[in-house]
């Protein structure tokens, strides 16, 4: 029943999808679309998550570690690409599992734009941390979440990856014609807050992330939070 349910869900998405895309293309609305894609993408985790019998208690803690992920980045406000924000939701998707890690990353973008500015760009920012959470869940048995050398190699690497989603939203946004030169200009001038970015996820990686984890998989054995991750 659950799963001819979650078919139909999944068969009428994709029919709005073809619908409401068509018009959206041939008018250039570009930056409706492009929402109306990361929107309509929530949908498999939201059914997913909704599906699971989540207690009080791991209801809590997301919402507890989606909230230090939201603060953390008020006070590095000042500092352009600089923050603990990645840092928590990698931590999170490798010990509470990859829809815990998205939905602590879509809560870190949703709360800390409430202080530091809602936006167009707040659904790109919910689709990259949520991935970026989702991706290291996946990859919590893997060989590149075990040992420290892995764990900076992805924070690097994601660092740069959720610069360049975030800089599709301005080029869709502002630029609008896809001028080639501009967008390689634009991507180029991005580069540094990138590299920011990337350092500052290796830097507490390197200095939190052993204590975050054990503390994490502690409260998780102690009270026998999310068995199924």
């Amino acid at each position: 029943m659950a799963r001819s349910k979650g078919l139909l869900i999944t068969l009428s998405t994709i029919f709005f999808i073809v619908l409401v895309s068509a018009p959206l293309l041939s008018a250039r609305h570009y930056m409706l679309f492009s929402i109306l894609m990361l929107l309509i993408s929530f949908v498999p985790f939201v059914i997913r998550f909704a599906q699971k019998n989540l207690s009080s208690r791991e209801l809590v803690l997301l919402a507890i570690l989606g909230a230090i992920a939201a603060v953390s980045r008020v006070p590095f406000s000042s500092l352009p690409s600089v923050q603990p924000t990645t840092f928590v939701i990698i931590a999170t998707g490798i010990v509470l599992g990859p829809q815990s890690g998205f939905v602590v990353g879509v809560l870190a973008a949703i709360v800390s734009n409430l202080f530091l500015g809602q936006g167009p760009w707040t659904p790109w920012q919910m689709y990259s941390w949520g991935m970026i959470g989702l991706v290291a869940g996946l990859l919590n048995n893997r060989w590149l979440m075990k040992n420290m050398i892995g764990r900076c190699i992805y924070g690097f690497i994601v660092g740069f990856l959720f610069g360049w989603v975030m800089n599709l939203w301005f080029v869709i946004a502002v630029i609008q014609e896809f001028d080639w030169n501009a967008i390689i200009l634009y991507y180029s001038a991005s580069f540094w807050f990138d590299l920011a970015h990337a350092l500052s996820n290796v830097f507490f990686i390197l200095l939190f992330s052993v204590t975050w984890i054990k503390i994490l998989e502690r409260f998780k054995r102690k009270y026998g939070l999310f068995k199924e991750t």
